[in-house]
């Protein structure tokens, strides 16, 4: 029951993020994209927003029904782990303050940049699942950013829009712009070669708890 309400906790602070940045969006002014559908719709572009969806998609699921272990589930469920714990560490360390935010912006903001985070991290690494993992899987859940990767750098020279500074080809150019890309790769390498290796300890820890008193 406990890592039931965690997991549903963190897809109600999913949803609340989500949609205070949508109206707040939605009401700016200014920018690239004139229109409020336009300005939405742009908003599901950004890596934050779709690695929040991810990871409060199966937070939910798992509030629903815990024992969860399809190959899909387990891929969705590493890559809203993963993605969120970049999300949280890139922004904190290269992207906070910016933007002058707007007071629904910067609920938003610390919804989607710190709390999901903390609550995604912190919920895999408390009540899992674990032992689920494997390298087939990890390798997997790269497919996420480095389509999403593709699809920013294609669009952004098309519209002249990237989501993030560090991805600003126009400005800084490709050769700088690929050392972005590398080192955030690295940094969800090596994210995921640790969730590997953590999943499969904490496996064990499970499966010894529940081996019967001798």
């Amino acid at each position: 029951m406990v890592a039931r309400a965690w997991f549903a906790l963190t897809a109600l602070t999913v949803l609340v993020g989500v949609v205070v940045q949508l109206i707040d969006t939605a009401h700016a002014t200014g920018g690239l994209f004139a229109s409020p559908a336009a300005r939405v719709a742009n908003v599901f572009c950004y890596f934050t927003i779709l690695s929040n969806l991810i990871l409060g998609a199966t937070s939910l699921l798992l509030a629903l029904h815990p024992d969860r272990r399809s190959t899909v589930f387990r891929t969705l469920r590493l890559d809203g782990v993963l993605a969120i714990a970049v999300t949280g560490v890139v922004y904190h360390i290269a992207l906070a303050g910016l933007l002058e935010l707007t007071p629904a912006g910067q609920l938003a903001n610390q919804l989607l940049h710190t709390v999901s985070p903390l609550l995604g991290v912190l919920g895999w690494l408390v009540f899992g699942p674990h032992g689920t993992l494997s390298p087939r899987t990890v390798w997997w859940s790269l497919a996420y950013p480095l389509l999403w990767l593709a699809f920013t750098l294609i669009r952004g020279a098309a519209t002249g829009f990237y989501p993030y500074p560090f991805l600003e080809a126009g400005r800084l150019g490709y050769p700088q712009v690929a050392l972005n890309c590398v080192l955030v790769a690295v940094l969800f390498l090596a994210l995921a070669g640790a969730a590997l290796l953590l999943d499969r300890w904490l496996g064990r820890v499970v499966a010894a708890r529940r081996q019967p008193a001798a």
